[in-house]
């Protein structure tokens, strides 16, 4: 063979190897979609509830979402996720071992190169069986350095879907990155609100304690004077040692909070302590939540962009399956130079080489093939599924919590007005006591019920703010699928 065929020969591989691609080109699939989300729609009878649709403002979520509220301690808390998490900082890690497999599976559309020299001395034995001993010497020398190369011609597309795939499923990654990093901004805003809540509470029941003790005090004058029984006063100590219990018992839930956000921002919870600061009730916190389009939500949530990556990854799957069905061309390539001596070894006449095609085709396999790609249309198909089933959950989502905020809107107003007429009907009943006109049960039911109405309010705006950040998270915080990287 001559060596001016090995010019033609190349271009011969580069022409293959831009071949065809077998297997079904990647369509996005339909999903469930409706043309406004219901509870965006307020009915006729909940026009005065509280409830608008918001509209952009100051107030839309850009970047850091959680400076809506405009708290500077839930502000310092979200911005150690990134860099203290260690739940996020193995999402980042899966993130880069994929972005590796893309490398891996592109080596492949290039040659393998390699070598190994090696220097071997043999003397034969003319003792040996079957060997003439006129043919035997007393030794010879072997110096080769040998150079293979070694080529798989992409005919059929098979490494390009194989590195196609592979990106398909880093940009995946990607996304599950960015959906757990959501997931662990909301959590920590939630816990964050909790923790608030249940100092609002605290603040509430000393209060209430303190008031109690006060009302124990009047028992005690009166009942020391005479205008009270003895069961006045063992009611006012009933009631005063209840609200101790849950005085005292609130802060378990504010310490578990309190230890939750501790390992969301990747500390022991040994080294951190929030000072108490209670939500307050008075002043409108819930932020505007921008509106979105039921098809836009396919674009903000990256949960719903990663399972969609993993649809398309599996469709070249499918291709990859498919592609073994047809025969395989490999270039195959050998050179170097081979001596007697180290003399002689490199010297121009040492050199050898050999080159060529090889075709290669499975005749019979007893269903293996089929059976490969009907797993991975099966695979598929699960995909596609889980796609769509990811995307209806989404939804449900959504809309859970529009409909918590539009009606807990009516409802705070309405426990507003309960819990003023219960401080109204305990003031009255505390007069009419101290003035000896009730006896002390009217006072200990009146403050059951102020109280009762007083933890109701401060459980209404608890669940608005916890739903308000569950509806961002929903939304997908900031994110949109341009933020997925071009790998």
């Amino acid at each position: 063979m001559k060596t001016s065929l090995a010019v033609p020969l190349l271009g011969f591989t580069v022409i293959v190897a831009t071949g065809c691609m077998v297997g079904p080109n990647y369509v996005k699939p339909s999903t469930p979609m409706a043309p406004a989300f219901k509870e965006l729609t307020p009915a006729p009878t909940q026009a005065n509830d509280g409830w608008k649709l918001a509209q952009p403002g100051d107030q839309t979520p850009r970047g850091n979402w959680w400076e809506i509220y405009a708290d500077p301690h839930l502000n310092a808390l979200e911005a150690q996720i990134d860099s203290a998490n260690q739940t996020l900082k193995s999402a980042e890690a899966n993130y880069r071992e994929a972005r590796a497999a893309i490398r891996f599976n592109r080596s492949y559309e290039a040659p393998t190169i390699g070598t190994a020299p090696s220097i071997s001395t043999v003397r034969d034995s003319p003792n040996r069986p079957y060997f003439p001993s006129g043919l035997a010497n007393n030794g010879e020398g072997d110096f080769i350095l040998p150079v293979d190369l070694s080529w798989e011609i992409d005919l059929w597309g098979r490494i390009r879907r194989s590195v196609t795939a592979a990106r398909e499923q880093a940009q995946a990654s990607a996304a599950d990155m960015a959906a757990m990093q959501l997931s662990l901004q909301a959590d920590l805003a939630y816990d964050y609100f909790e923790l608030r809540s249940a100092d609002a509470e605290k603040k509430l029941l000393d209060d209430t304690v303190q008031a109690y003790s006060r009302a124990l005090g009047l028992t005690e004058h009166r009942f020391e004077g005479g205008a009270s029984p003895k069961s006045d006063l063992a009611q006012a100590r009933t009631q005063l040692e209840d609200a101790q219990v849950l005085d005292t018992d609130i802060m378990v839930q504010r310490t578990e909070y309190e230890h939750a956000i501790a390992i969301l921002i990747g500390k022991p919870p040994a080294n951190f302590s929030l000072p108490p600061s209670p939500i307050d009730l008075h002043t409108p916190s819930i932020p505007a939540i921008p509106q979105v389009l039921p098809s836009e939500l396919l674009e903000r949530r990256p949960d719903i962009a990663a399972s969609e990556r993993r649809m398309a990854a599996a469709n070249e799957q499918i291709g990859i399956a498919q592609a073994a069905y047809y025969p395989a061309l490999n270039l195959s390539a050998l050179a170097g130079f081979e001596g007697t001596s180290a003399l002689n070894w490199f010297m121009w006449p040492s050199r050898f080489w050999a080159v060529g095609p090889s075709f290669s085709e499975t005749l019979f396999d007893a269903g293996r093939r089929r059976a490969t790609k009907e797993s991975a249309v099966a695979a598929y198909d699960g995909n596609v599924a889980n796609y769509r089933q990811t995307t209806l959950t989404a939804f449900q989502q959504v809309e859970d919590n529009l409909a918590v905020l539009r009606i807990l809107a009516g409802e705070s107003q309405q426990q507003h007005n309960a819990t003023a007429a219960a401080e109204e009907t305990l003031r009255i009943f505390m007069n009419r006591y101290a003035g000896g006109i009730d006896t002390y049960l009217n006072v200990v039911t009146s403050q059951t019920t102020a109280l009762s109405n007083e933890q109701n309010d401060i459980d209404i705006r608890r669940r608005q703010l916890d739903a308000s950040v569950l509806l961002i998270k929903a939304l997908g915080g900031d994110w949109n699928v341009n933020k997925l990287p071009k790998v």
